[in-house]
């Protein structure tokens, strides 16, 4: 059914897409269409059937949406799928803990991974795209904001202030950090496919474009914004794909403010990683191949790097040990039927060719992964919360 709009019909948002030629166009659409985005998580859940010539009535709008999403994957053709998969698995096979050979590669290959994943993971792991200490007697959703307000608050956010979210997918924590801070946040992805659905998944929350949240697509290896003009800044979970490390934050430090802080949830191998022992060195491959990750920082590099570029660190804990909480990879232990279930499912849709053939193979990748965390995890060789809180100085 086409939900209402409440905003003006002749209020316009520029969305960037691709023809059909793979030239780049921009069209402007009405909030209300924004709102529309073609995307599974919008359009039901009845088997697909091709839409009729008949007059367009609800159901007859809901199975073309249907239909028009699976003429695409994660801002893909169906026709691209495959070329993109196997780009991605030659860029990202990685062996004897020695990271990726083609660091050059990396954006490109993080946007493919993104392009292949992002509607799998919306489907099967919800808006937000992070792990999270398991808050006891609470569960995932009020674990994963309790991990993404921490970020407002360590940041003291308030209303009449603006953060920028480095890499902040389809815009899972940027709504809630909006909503719980009262703060303009400013979304960046390399992707384009998740510039759109983040967009439209905040202003389905309620958040007002370009006055509660922006978003936009950019490489945080070359923010474009200028000098000294951001507030604050957090990411999570995001520049571990950065092919360099010290870039990123030396491009976070350059476009804050002086006195600006920025909150980072980074994945790391920890003390406990041998880099002589090959279940260790296995583990971390594997989790870099499987996440799009050009190598594994120690969990000591990221507060290196980050006074080398000018910060001071305030924070630098690991959330995976030094909290209350249970364990971030519990939640996977408990959800294996789950996930093993949606296995079958996108092995039969590829199978039936309603979705591309190679769905199967992303799926299979993400889906082996699991167990990989599980094992990280158990061994405590990897966290994929590494928190530091720094601060560009006062001029």
């Amino acid at each position: 059914m086409k939900r209402k709009c409440s905003s003006s019909p002749t209020t316009t948002t520029t969305i960037e897409g691709k023809s059909g030629n793979g030239m780049e166009a921009e069209v402007a659409v009405t909030e209300a269409e924004v709102r529309e985005d073609i995307s599974p998580h919008d359009a039901g859940t009845k088997v697909p059937v091709p839409p009729s010539s008949s007059p367009a009535s609800p159901d007859s709008k809901k199975k073309k949406r249907w239909w028009k999403f699976l003429e695409r994957f994660g801002g893909l053709t169906r026709s691209d799928v495959k070329s993109e998969w196997n780009d991605y698995d030659a860029t990202f096979t990685q062996k004897d803990g020695k990271g990726i050979t083609d660091k050059e590669h990396t954006k490109d290959g993080v946007e493919k991974f993104y392009n292949l994943v992002t509607d799998i993971y919306e489907w099967g792991w919800g808006p937000s795209f992070h792990f999270s200490p398991r808050l006891r007697g609470k569960g995932i959703a009020e674990s994963s904001a309790a991990h993404e307000t921490r970020i407002a608050d360590n940041l003291g956010l308030k209303p009449g202030t603006m953060a920028l979210d480095v890499g902040c997918g389809i815009g899972g924590p940027l709504i809630t950090i909006a909503s719980h801070s009262g703060a303009k946040v400013v979304g960046v992805t390399i992707n384009k496919y998740q510039v759109e659905r983040c967009k439209a998944r905040a202003i389905k929350a309620g958040l007002k474009y370009k006055e509660d949240f922006d978003v936009v697509q950019g490489n945080f290896l070359d923010l474009q914004f200028a000098e000294s003009s951001i507030d604050n800044a957090y990411a999570i979970e995001a520049t571990c794909h950065s092919p360099d490390l010290e870039k990123a934050y030396s491009e976070i430090f350059r476009v804050l403010k002086p006195g600006g802080k920025f909150v980072n949830y980074e994945w790391v191998s920890t003390s406990v990683y041998d880099p002589k022992n090959p279940d260790h060195v296995r583990c971390i491959d594997e989790i870099n191949y499987a996440n799009a990750l050009p190598e594994m920082r120690r969990y000591y590099e990221i507060a290196e790097v980050a006074r080398k570029v000018g910060f001071e660190v305030l924070v630098e804990r690991d959330l995976a040990v030094t909290t209350n909480a249970g364990n971030w990879w519990e939640i996977l232990k408990k959800s294996m039927k789950k996930y093993k279930l949606n296995d079958i499912i996108i092995k039969t849709l590829s199978f039936l060719r309603i979705l591309p053939k190679e769905t199967k193979d992303v799926h299979k990748m993400l889906y082996g992964v699991l167990g990989t965390f599980i094992e990280g995890g158990e061994m405590g060789i990897f966290s994929p919360m590494y928190m530091v809180v720094l601060q560009k100085p006062e001029a």
